[in-house]
């Protein structure tokens, strides 16, 4: 997963409890894979944030841990691949 945002130009850091922490090169789009936080003890294992021009959160979207890897690649893959992924009336 991190080497298809990776070829992307996505910043990929993991911090000291092994949660990867991705960034698109224009800071718009966050993902998150989050197996040491507490939202991962709620079930919300992926968080995918998109924000708006103004820095406002456009929509998000979560993964739970039953979520197959290659069903979170391909929702990144098609985010990618959508030009209009920041607008909030899709």
């Amino acid at each position: 997963m991190t080497d298809l945002l990776k070829d992307q130009g996505w910043d990929v850091v993991t911090d000291l409890d092994c949660n990867v922490h991705c960034s698109s090169p224009d800071r718009r789009v966050y993902v998150g894979f989050l197996p040491e936080s507490r939202e991962a003890v709620r079930g919300e294992l992926w968080h995918i944030h998109v924000t708006d021009n103004d820095g406002t959160r456009a929509w998000r979207q979560t993964f739970g841990p039953d979520t197959p890897a290659q069903a979170v690649a391909g929702f990144l893959a098609a985010l990618i691949a959508l030009p209009t992924r920041y607008c909030t009336c899709v």
